[in-house]
């Protein structure tokens, strides 16, 4: 029986799927949101049921809530669920949810594409994370990873709304770092580069792959940021670039 559970929200994307083998292979209770339909950066499909990366049995299957984590109910419902079970406390949260989308220069990109990075990047974060405190806070601590980007502190031409939305999770993990350090809970950020997935291969087909950082060793890091290992360890922005 698992001793503690970790909410990992886009657990079934590029990412998410090696973050949810990570924790499994723990020994962590997992729970994941899913939504059916709307943005699809709003969270994972397509998991019920279904083996979670060739685990054996249901023990090593991730749980499964149906939440709009755009929507401050969707992510209230999500968290009650990871924090459900008394024997396994919510003791960490992964905000893995997020979305990218380019342009032209700031002159040329509409206010709506601006504002689309912000919710799509920022709010499930916000949401997920305030709903999840007090239970942190109960279970006698706890962690919460937040995944930023390296363009939030190297930003490139055409992707001003993104590199914003990332900057600004990098800051609320870090506000959160400071609210919370004396109750016992802990908040970090990585900061991929280009995370090697078959999404990002197929939207970048000439690029030099082995330069990419492969999800498996981006998860590790956050396993370890939101296990015990990590103990002394809040306020951190971990750079996860590989060799890109």
């Amino acid at each position: 029986m698992a001793e503690r559970t970790v909410l990992v929200t886009g657990g079934t994307g590029g990412l998410g799927g090696a973050v949810t083998a990570a924790f499994l292979k723990a020994g962590w209770r997992v729970v994941v949101p899913e939504r059916e339909g709307g943005e699809a950066a709003a969270g994972p499909v397509r998991l019920r049921g279904e083996p979670s990366l060739g685990a054996p049995d249901a023990a090593r299957r991730p749980e499964v809530v149906a939440a709009d984590l755009l929507d401050p109910a969707g992510a209230a419902r999500a968290v009650a669920v990871a924090a459900a079970e008394p024997a396994a406390p919510l003791r960490a949260v992964v905000n893995l949810v997020g979305g990218y989308a380019s342009g032209g220069l700031v002159h040329e990109t509409p206010i709506e594409e601006f504002d689309r990075m912000l919710r799509i990047n920022l709010r499930p974060t916000y949401l997920v994370t305030q709903a999840a405190l007090p239970h942190l806070v109960a279970a006698g601590g706890g962690a919460v990873v937040c995944v930023s980007a390296r363009a939030a502190v190297a930003p490139f031409p055409g992707a001003a709304g993104y590199a914003t939305a990332k900057a600004a999770v990098q800051a609320f993990a870090n506000a959160v770092a400071v609210e919370y350090r004396q109750r016992g809970v802990r908040c970090n950020t990585v900061l991929p580069s280009v995370i090697d997935t078959p999404a990002n291969r197929a939207a970048q087909p000439d690029a030099d792959h082995r330069r990419w950082v492969p999800p498996a060793e981006i998860a590790a890091v956050i396993r370890f940021l939101a296990s015990d290992e990590s103990a002394p360890t809040s306020g951190a922005s971990v750079p996860v670039y590989g060799r890109a």
